[in-house]
């Protein structure tokens, strides 16, 4: 059985990397769609105003902030379904101001459940990290391994997991948790990888500015992300249960690093910046996702999978960073915390 596809949704973050993507998709679907936008005095609405205009208009948008209960209460009331990802998530940022990374990803998330009981919402579901599994310590990762937080938004995190789940166990409200590995893709903050990357190479740059290199990651295009958010929330076989949203494709930063450049047809040199490092034990070493599960439970596989899946995945990526209406959204030279 599935949630029927003409429900009243809730999107939180609507107005971030994934979420402006997602609310997209679920318009283009046919959903009904209420866009939880971070208030702010610019009244922007983020990267949903990039959105073609006939898609815009389709969308109640919906100005607040998360640590607010009685905003996110009356977000959600008369939606059927909430799909969660408003949240710091930015790592470095975390060292700096981790009460922030509590109240926003903590409390928020407990407002968003909070509200979904006293609602009796059809659906919650709940975006965690694949960082919360911190360094692997067996591979591929499944949904089974221990959770460890080697920084204090992964630590955050955890906690906000353990919340929305504490919800279901206790008053049987209908969570399901997603757990997406490393998504690039169109919009995506500097502060990720890929965008570094590009953005460098795309402004002429030959040295590129980086941290570590050695770690691996597995990482995911939006569009296969973002499938997973749909397929998740259409579900009623996955309440009660967290699903890994992974291509099942481990490769290191220096070779992601490579490949971008090879595609942009670009000789670089890789300087590394000591800004740009993670404390020794808080690096994540080894990301590689187990996604058995997400098959099994949701029908979900990755579409831009493997070697050639994430050539594919760059390249749109890529040519989408490089038009110079989107290069003035990012200060390739400065070190995004």
């Amino acid at each position: 059985m599935k949630v029927g596809k003409n429900n009243k949704v809730l999107v939180t973050g609507a107005d971030g990397f994934i979420g402006s993507h997602l609310t997209e998709s679920l318009v283009r679907k046919g959903y009904d769609v209420r866009a939880f936008v971070f208030y702010n005095s610019f009244n922007s609405w983020g990267w949903l105003e990039d959105l073609p205009k006939d898609i815009l208009d389709q969308i109640e948008v919906f100005p607040g902030d998360i640590r607010d209960p009685h905003g996110v209460k009356e977000a959600i009331r008369g939606c059927d379904t909430v799909y969660h990802l408003a949240a710091l998530i930015a790592i470095p940022f975390s060292y700096h101001s981790p009460d922030t990374y509590i109240d926003t990803n903590i409390k928020g998330t407990l407002n968003i459940v909070q509200a979904a009981r006293e609602l009796e919402i059809s659906k919650v579901v709940h975006t965690s990290t694949s960082e919360v599994y911190g360094t692997a310590r067996f591979v591929p990762i499944s949904e089974e391994h221990p959770l460890q937080g080697q920084s204090p938004y992964s630590a955050s995190k955890i906690g906000a997991d353990q919340i929305a789940m504490s919800f279901y166990n206790s008053f049987n409200t209908p969570v399901s948790i997603i757990r997406p590995f490393n998504t690039y893709g169109p919009r995506q903050s500097a502060r990720a990888i890929i965008p570094t990357v590009i953005t460098q190479i795309a402004t002429g740059q030959k040295k590129i500015k980086l941290g570590s290199i050695h770690p691996t990651r597995d990482f995911n295009f939006i569009n296969d992300t973002v499938r997973g958010f749909i397929a998740l929330g259409e579900s009623s076989n996955a309440v009660g249960e967290v699903i890994n949203i992974g291509s099942n494709f481990e490769i290191s930063i220096r070779d992601t690093v490579h490949l971008i450049s090879d595609i942009m047809q670009e000789s670089i040199e890789i300087q590394h910046e000591e800004i740009r490092l993670r404390p020794e034990k808080s690096e994540v070493e080894r990301l590689w996702a187990d996604n058995t599960k997400a098959q099994m439970l949701i029908g979900w596989e990755p579409e831009y999978a493997g070697y050639d899946g994430l050539r594919k995945g760059l390249t749109e990526t890529i040519n989408w960073f490089v038009q110079s209406n989107r290069l003035r959204h990012y200060k390739s030279g400065l070190y995004n915390l």
